[in-house]
């Protein structure tokens, strides 16, 4: 294990985190939109999108990248795999996060909703000055939580072929036949990226639970 393999580990973890930040920014903004049809109170909103999260809670994330990339390449729409992977990284990202949030959103207490109301505020209003920063608060650790996850769920992106840590890895380990050495370092790299996080969901989740009794 020289340095030449140990600067192609760093180069799959740059893309490692580069998905990362992808599926979760993008996943993101359409979970937020999940979220708000979630509670829309409009009927056959609700029923879409809670359709569409048990498709994505209910089914393995290697299988929808799976889908994202050979499916759609079946009917014509052939994604280069980087594409696929963030594509199916943020499909999977807003099922997770909309429901997250929806259950934040619902968390909130119903006297907000109608405090605002009596003060003549639209919807538009109501929801990004009141409901949302304090449904923001309560999802936060359980945000984190999910930030963790998909870290580490980035590592399926090999099933297309796309070079991340994990296949970074697996690479080095036909090349020189030093497993454990490899994956050792390997698994250092990604306990590196989710330890400060563990850490600042846990820290997260204590001192709301102090500022709520």
């Amino acid at each position: 294990m020289g340095p030449e393999e140990f600067v192609f580990l760093l180069i799959g973890l740059k893309w490692t985190v580069v998905l990362s930040v992808v599926g979760f920014v993008c996943g993101g903004v359409a979970g937020l939109c999940v979220a708000l049809a979630r509670t829309s109170g409009i009927s056959l909103l609700e029923r879409v999108t809670a359709g569409y999260i048990a498709v994505f809670q209910g089914t393995p994330l290697l299988m929808q990248l799976f889908v994202v990339y050979y499916g759609l390449a079946l009917v014509g729409l052939r994604l280069d795999a980087w594409i696929a992977v963030a594509v199916g990284l943020t499909l999977h990202a807003s099922a997770y996060l909309g429901e997250i949030w929806r259950g934040a959103i619902e968390a909130v207490p119903r006297g907000q909703t109608e405090a605002a109301k009596a003060l003549s505020l639209r919807y538009v209003s109501r929801t990004k000055d009141v409901i949302l920063p304090q449904a923001l608060r309560i999802s936060l650790p359980a945000t984190v939580g999910f930030l963790v996850q998909l870290i580490k769920g980035t590592s399926l992106a090999s099933i297309v072929g796309f070079t991340e840590l994990t296949r970074a890895g697996n690479i080095i380990s036909n090349q020189i036949f030093e497993p454990l050495t490899v994956f050792g370092i390997v698994g250092a790299l990604y306990f590196v990226m989710c330890l400060p996080l563990t850490i600042l969901g846990a820290r997260l989740e204590r001192r709301f639970a102090v500022s709520a009794r």
